[in-house]
């Protein structure tokens, strides 16, 4: 369910397995559309349309949270296995209870207020600075508002959301846990993401990223207690905040493929995509070694541009050795769209944040 970019990467791995794909998705010219066997132009978030497209399918998975939960569950109950559980997709695609989530079962996380409403969030100015985030339908930076002082109060959202301490992190990591039916897990190694202060999108990352022992240990232990929490099948992108004292917070889970994972399709032996079909498919889950580490730039639509992409730099990218670029078919750019990803493997930490830099300065989404 949906058709973007994840959908469309999903769809690739597919070509490996015997299976019929199905894609429902609102966009007849969306990424993963000419990929599919049957395609179904239609709302994700509509009860009947879901029900619909899902009553004679084997198995359906999710690429963004903001499907009909409900319409998923009813499935369920008729038998559609569906990856994520519906339970633990309703606990996820709402910032409010994920947060409770993850509250009742101690998984350390930032300190949060519930807001209501703007009122609501200015009765509570005391507890900035920190970070808004609306309750339901964030996505990609946006629903999320970093307040740091009472005059930046009228940023915020006037609906239920969550006010999140602010809290100075020396890294931000992502980890990627995979859990099949029998509850056995495979986690792939930690990778590291920088974001784009700007946008709030990841600019690029590294993959694995540099930790401490004590720190390495004390986020896969977390990433893997999430996902037995959540008690489903399925592939989990575990976002984690590393701080000064090398505590390890939670901040957000999202329960499909995921951004931060884009680089074990060359970079793993088995990647995210794979994985994903293992679990659905019901076969033993794969091989999360890395075969290299590896470093993703996200291709981002240029500021001041709107319209049909064209891509600048495109040969000089593709002469650089160990460098794999992915267009997302996407045929319209504009400001901060992600349009695709680059990446790069290389034994030498060094060398791939500098050819990370290098094809960031190099390649630009125009019109």
């Amino acid at each position: 369910m949906g058709g973007g970019q994840l959908g469309r990467m999903l769809l690739q791995a597919a070509a490996n397995y015997v299976v019929e794909t199905y894609v429902l998705e609102n966009d007849a010219d969306c990424p993963a559309a000419h990929l599919c066997h049957h395609f179904t132009k239609g709302d994700i978030r509509d009860f009947d349309t879901v029900y619909a497209f899902g009553k004679n399918l084997d198995a359906i998975t999710i690429e963004i949270e903001s499907v009909n939960a409900e319409a998923l569950e009813k499935l369920e109950k008729e038998g559609v296995r569906i990856y994520p559980s519906p339970a633990a997709l309703k606990t996820i695609k709402n910032k409010i209870v994920q947060k409770q989530f993850y509250k009742d079962h101690q998984i350390p996380t930032s300190d949060f207020i519930i807001t209501e409403n703007l009122e609501s969030l200015q009765q509570n100015v005391q507890f900035l600075p920190a970070v808004h985030k609306i309750g339901e339908g964030g996505y990609d930076g946006r629903g999320v508002q970093v307040l740091r002082n009472e005059d930046e109060l009228d940023k915020g959202f006037d609906a239920p959301s969550v006010l999140e301490k602010l809290i100075p992190v020396t890294k931000e990591i992502a980890l990627i846990v995979a859990m099949n039916e029998k509850g056995e897990l495979a986690i792939y190694p930690p990778a590291e993401m920088i974001f784009d202060p700007e946008l709030n999108l990841l600019d690029y990352q590294v993959a694995p990223c540099q930790l401490s022992e004590t720190v390495a240990a004390k986020a896969d232990a977390i990433a893997r207690k999430v996902v037995k929490e959540l008690n489903s099948p399925g592939l989990f992108a575990i976002e984690l905040f590393i701080t000064e004292k090398e505590e390890v917070l939670v901040n957000e889970t999202a329960p499909r493929v995921h951004n931060s994972g884009h680089h074990t399709i060359e970079a793993n032996y088995s990647s995210q995509y794979d994985m994903l079909w293992r679990i659905m498919l019901q076969y033993p889950l794969g091989n999360t070694a890395e075969i290299l580490p590896a470093a993703i730039v996200n291709l981002l639509g240029a500021e001041g541009y709107n319209g049909t992409a064209i891509y600048q730099g495109l040969p000089e990218v593709l002469e650089m050795g160990n460098v794999f670029l992915h267009l997302y078919g996407k045929k319209q750019t504009k400001p901060g769209r992600k349009m695709g990803h680059v990446t790069i493997m290389s034994e030498d930490y060094n060398e791939l944040i500098q050819k990370a830099k290098t094809i960031k300065e190099l390649l630009k989404v125009v019109a």
